[in-house]
């Protein structure tokens, strides 16, 4: 008897103090090569992602396998006119269980929805939003020498996880009545993608 209680207290013990494994890798300049990483969170998951940016005509899917804090595994887009990024996520919670890639699963249906977005020198224009994306979005990032806006259309779950950043990297707002974000020129744009639950700075336009 006493031997069985110390098996279950050492069990006890190892799982409290094991970390999930995961794939990793971010297929940005090619295919997405696995390596095995130890999650330094102990509430992480493993996470497959795929993001597809549009620019114009033209896409590119950038498949992620990482881990992640289980309030960032979801679906959404941001699109802020010119440049569109989606973002499909599967979770799951036991080690290396994030191998399968994941396909993209966006809509890019019209849902009726408008929102201003800025081009060149003007954010008079109107955007009409795609699938999910059910909110108005404004992204003002500050700096030493230069102010920028930006403007479009975004997922609910995207508004969110920019939000919980923006803190750090820039002010973001978001809300839901159609062109609630109002219109106003600016003098240059910063194209600002929504990399999976992640903030990428690109270029200045």
């Amino acid at each position: 008897m006493q031997l069985n209680i110390f098996t279950v207290l050492i069990f006890a013990l190892f799982a409290e103090g094991h970390s999930l494994k995961c794939y990793q890798c971010t297929g940005l300049l090619g295919p997405c090569e696995k390596k095995e990483t130890t999650c330094p969170s102990g509430d992480a998951v493993c996470a497959s992602q795929m993001t597809v940016q549009f620019n114009g005509a033209a896409s590119t899917n950038i498949p992620i396998k990482s881990c992640l804090e289980p309030k960032m595994c979801f679906d959404g887009s941001v699109n802020y006119g010119i440049i569109r990024t989606t973002t499909t996520t599967q979770c799951c919670n036991t080690d290396l269980c994030n191998s399968r890639d994941v396909s993209d699963s966006s809509s890019n249906n019209l849902n009726g929805k408008q929102c201003y977005y800025c081009e060149k020198d003007s954010c008079f224009n109107k955007l009409s939003c795609l699938g999910s994306e059910d909110h108005c979005i404004k992204t003002k990032v500050n700096s030493e020498s230069l102010s920028v806006t930006i403007k479009g259309c975004a997922s609910k779950s995207m508004c969110d996880a920019a939000s919980q950043m923006s803190q750090v990297y820039a002010d973001v707002s978001c809300c839901e009545g159609n062109l609630c974000n109002s219109a106003k020129s600016i003098t240059q744009n910063l194209l600002i993608l929504l990399s999976g639950p992640f903030l990428s700075y690109i270029t200045f336009h």
